[in-house]
């Protein structure tokens, strides 16, 4: 299954083609290559295999982070959705060097 998960923008690189972004206290860094709409720090994104494709409307954000706020506290480990969110969260914390996204 394939799932775009929210984080936030925390910073823009200079050339505007990557961020680094938050999700749920796990840093990565984000490709801007594909996104929809223009985006800036503080907004919020669904993460697609490393590339931000959507930004999150700011009257969307609540809604969304709430549903995978639900998931990830799903007790179910056979729950597809769930195991994937932890999977994407997980990948961020076993990146090289020991930090978050590093």
């Amino acid at each position: 299954m394939c799932l775009g998960v929210p984080g936030r923008i925390l910073s823009i690189s200079e050339d505007g083609m990557s961020a680094q972004v938050d999700f749920f206290g796990v840093r990565k860094e984000l490709r801007l290559d594909i996104i929809d709409t223009p985006v800036q720090v503080g907004d919020y994104v669904l993460n697609h295999v490393g590339f931000a494709i959507r930004r999150i409307p700011p009257e969307e954000v609540g809604e969304t982070l709430a549903l995978f706020d639900q998931i990830l506290k799903a007790a179910a480990h056979d729950d597809l959705m769930a195991e994937d969110v932890r999977g994407e969260m997980a990948a961020g914390r076993s990146s090289p060097g020991g930090e978050p996204g590093a």
